[in-house]
């Protein structure tokens, strides 16, 4: 049994790397379209030939060389004279360019289109020679973030697979390999030389599609635990049924290659999509109530992942690959949209690999404040650029420098901004901050080690509203809890060995995260009140005492403020646990002075 598991285990990590390798591929080739840029035939059509667009990616339309080749909005493909039989055309190749709305071509390829009756050019062979748009150092900066962060969301999911390996986690990387914030471009535009190719990859695509749609609903029905309530077990029963319809009509979608008007058909695909965005809302705002405290906060990143990521990658989804929508997006807003979606991945990851999270409240402050920062700043230095380049003509890779440097500038600007702006109007923080004070204060001003023990746990449970603490003093050989603390009982551990693993052999320094594998059953708080974060509480010379906190009464850790506040706390106590000592001493030396004999002789005045 252990040898089957072992190479269950050994081909599911061999599949992983098989499909996560796949994934960068189809969006890591787009770094290159930094440095030489894509070409287009600028105009879009969907999937039953209909010209929706004539501008496409350049500014204006007769700079298009679609518009100056006699295409205007309204023409319609001749499908069944462009479809794919043979396979390995020119015919081809520009049809599985042009289909599906927003494509890219190889610069300079050249490509045969017929119009469908109706259209001012219908019957004749168009020529269409790809023409690369001018550079947008906006659009530069958006493509490197898509990819950036599409290959830390597919990572980050396959990561989740390697470390907790289960239905919970693949569910994720199925929908992280084809939903990511990525870009596939590149790799298209290069497949366009072998239609075979791009066809066996428009198929693939489709399947991944709809594995990502079921993967995404199992997923959303174990989050945050990897478990499932019985009441949900019949929908995970009908995944792969929904799995296999959906991946039926991906594939069918392609059918406009071989003549076949299928715009209906991708539309549904898309719009499933949106279906399947509002099935797991709902599933994970349904199982929000059964859940404890600790795993409520961690489904609460999932759900703000998902109500801020999936509503964007499906606008993005419906712009860019059909005319559905009654008004068009530009690329680098179309691309904005991909990026937001990224902060799905990044909370996904965030709540299934900690076994506790902070408040999503915080994150989504500091989101909301970088936002402002890039927007109307943003927008005024874009225009301002882009004068400046009619005056100066800059590298292709200038734009690349220029985007960094202003991202390292708004990044900087975002951090002293969140941290003014949380001081300013967040009431909680300033109030915390305060009592901190006070209780740093009142431990300096304590006249005995049990005071400072007591003000050590009193003070952050109100203060930070911590389900549970207690502190472990050094009697010289142990380190011994001689208050019951809050959250502790008396007959849960009294003493803790300095080189107990627990403690990571960390007795001085900064605060650290305590790991809950190594807290033996009944010795410890459990569920909520089980300790997190232990703060050691000495200097460089010996360790007087160490202090265990739990997470929050609301089941959140603490996040970054509240650490450094217990480790200011911490440091505090440190001095004031020497006093205490030293004022034991004098009182010690100055009680022996007392009883030694105030009138005696030295010894060499003996006798005298």
């Amino acid at each position: 049994m252990k040898a089957a598991g072992r190479s269950r285990g050994l081909v599911e990590r061999l599949l992983l790397v098989v499909l996560t390798l796949y994934g960068l591929a189809l969006i890591v080739p787009d770094y290159y379209r930094l440095v030489r840029p894509l070409g287009a035939f600028g105009f879009f059509a969907n999937n039953d030939g209909l010209i929706f667009d004539v501008k496409g990616p350049f500014a204006q339309e007769s700079l298009s060389p679609a518009w100056q080749a006699g295409l205007r909005v309204g023409d319609r493909i001749d499908l069944p004279k462009m479809r794919c039989v043979p396979v390995d055309t020119i015919t081809c190749a520009t049809m599985l360019a042009v289909r599906g709305g927003q494509q890219r071509v190889m610069p300079g390829r050249v490509g045969a289109l017929w119009l469908a009756e109706g259209s001012p050019r219908s019957g004749d062979e168009i020529a269409l020679a790809a023409q690369v748009p001018p550079s947008d150092w906006l659009l530069d900066l958006i493509v490197f973030l898509d990819q950036s962060a599409g290959v830390l969301f597919l990572l980050g999911a396959a990561w989740l697979v390697w470390i907790r390996p289960g239905r919970m986690t693949w569910g994720f990387f199925l929908y992280a390999v084809q939903f990511n914030p990525g870009q596939e471009f590149e790799i298209y535009a290069r497949l366009q030389q072998w239609p075979a190719a791009l066809l066996a990859q428009e198929a693939a695509n489709g399947l991944f599609q709809a594995a990502g749609y079921a993967g995404f609903i199992l997923f959303a029905l174990r989050a945050p635990t990897g478990r499932i309530g019985a009441s949900w077990r019949p929908l995970e029963r009908a995944l792969p049924a929904l799995a296999v319809g959906f991946g039926l009509v991906s594939v069918l979608a392609v059918g406009s290659a071989f003549g076949y008007r299928t715009e209906a058909l991708s539309r549904t695909v898309l719009i499933a999509g949106l279906f399947v965005s509002f099935l797991v809302l709902a599933i994970l705002l349904k199982r929000r109530k059964d859940l404890e405290p600790q795993e409520f906060q961690r489904l609460r990143w999932v759900i703000w992942g998902c109500l801020i990521g999936l509503p964007a990658c499906v606008i993005a989804s419906l712009a860019q690959s059909t005319s559905l929508m009654e008004f068009s997006l530009t690329e680098d807003a179309i691309g904005l949209l991909f990026l937001v979606n990224g902060v799905l991945g990044i909370f996904v990851v965030e709540a299934i690999r900690r076994p506790r999270v902070i408040n999503v409240s915080i994150p989504l402050r500091r989101a909301t404040v970088l936002g402002l920062l890039l927007s109307a700043p943003a927008l005024f230095l874009h225009g301002q650029i882009e004068e400046l380049h009619e005056w100066i003509h800059f590298p292709a890779w200038a734009s690349v420098v220029i985007a960094s440097i202003l991202l390292f500038a708004i990044s900087r600007l975002h951090e002293h901004a969140v941290r003014l702006l949380e001081g300013l109007f967040d009431p909680d923080r300033r109030g915390a901050e305060a009592r901190f004070a006070q209780i740093g204060a009142a431990v300096l001003a304590a006249k005995n080690a049990a005071e400072i023990d007591r003000l050590l746990v009193e003070g952050p449970a109100r203060a930070l509203g911590i389900a549970s603490a207690a502190v472990f003093r050094s009697d010289g050989a142990q380190l011994r809890r001689y208050e019951n603390g809050v959250g502790w009982t008396p007959a849960m551990t009294a003493a803790l060995d300095p080189e107990d693993p627990l403690l990571a052999q960390k007795t001085a320094g900064s605060l650290f995260e305590i790991d809950p594998a190594l807290m033996r059953r009944g010795e410890f708080p459990e569920g909520p009140q089980q300790p997190t974060l232990a703060a050691p509480i000495g200097d460089a010379l010996r360790c007087f005492a160490v202090a265990l906190y739990g997470a929050q009464t609301s089941g959140a850790n603490l996040d970054g403020a509240d650490r450094r506040a217990l480790e200011k706390l911490a440091a505090t106590a440190a001095a004031a646990y020497a006093g205490v000592e030293r004022e034991a001493l004098r009182t010690q030396i100055a009680a022996l002075e007392a009883q030694a004999p105030i009138n005696a002789k030295p010894a060499s005045q003996a006798g005298c």
